[in-house]
């Protein structure tokens, strides 16, 4: 029974850590997606692809977390699978072997409800948050309110197609913000960059956007083809803009 309680604790630890070094990682900047998707990677030591690696190479904060989660990492996957293997292949009995099966699973259940529950993220995320605040040198800033990144409000990013509605037109031209769109950067398919554009600004095919705005809108902005068709959407989608 002891193993099993053991596996329960390790795991929450595991779970705790992981959310611990996420919500670090998206007060330096990323999408909470990201974030997640980030912090499990490297406590298992899988999922991650170059551009992802990139983004966390080339921030000194973000390295830093990433590096202490792997370290982290490796002893927490060791420690789990030999408390596991203790938990079935040395048990004292068969009721022994039951009541850790069961302390297994209801904790797991426990884990998972407090993992995908919104009041649990809310409440660690804030209490994370002043602990970071307050204990490190991460600069703690909540990116998704700053931006208001609620409801249907969005970043994204959206690459230039052939035959998207968008290639070989300057921002003037687009009158994305009359949809309710700011596009704040992008990135040119030779690697440039070029942030905060202006309206002479031209964007070209291949071209990656990364745009703030009503997440219809991006779908929308996404399926339209360079046809009349397109132009009709576009106009709609002003009008409705501006009935808002």
């Amino acid at each position: 029974m002891i193993p099993a309680i053991s596996l329960f604790v390790i795991v929450s630890l595991s779970a705790l850590i992981t959310r611990i070094a996420a919500i670090a990682l998206a007060h330096t900047g990323l999408s909470t997606e990201v974030a997640r998707f980030q912090a499990r990677s490297a406590y298992t030591g899988t999922g991650f692809t170059t551009s992802e690696t990139e983004k966390i190479m080339n921030f000194p904060v973000r390295r830093k977390i990433i590096y202490s989660l792997m370290l982290i990492g490796n002893a927490g996957i060791v420690t789990t699978m030999s408390t596991l293997i203790l938990t079935f292949v040395l048990p004292n009995s068969t009721s022994s072997l039951l009541w850790g099966l069961l302390i297994i699973v209801v904790g797991m259940a426990i884990i998972w409800w407090a993992v995908q529950s919104p009041w649990v993220d809310k409440y660690l995320s804030k209490v994370i948050g002043k602990a970071l605040k307050k204990y490190t040198k991460i600069e703690v800033k909540d990116y998704a309110s700053i931006l208001h990144l609620a409801e249907d409000y969005r970043i994204t990013e959206l690459r230039v197609d052939d035959d998207s509605w968008l290639a070989n037109k300057s921002l003037n031209q687009l009158a994305l913000r009359k949809e309710g769109i700011i596009v704040l950067g992008i990135k040119h398919s030779d690697g440039e960059y070029l942030g905060s554009p202006n309206g002479s600004s031209l964007v070209k095919t291949g071209d990656l956007l990364t745009m703030y705005g009503k997440e219809d809108v991006f779908l929308n902005l996404n399926q339209r083809k360079r046809n009349l068709e397109g132009e009709l959407e576009h106009q709609e989608q002003m009008r409705k803009e501006a009935n808002n």
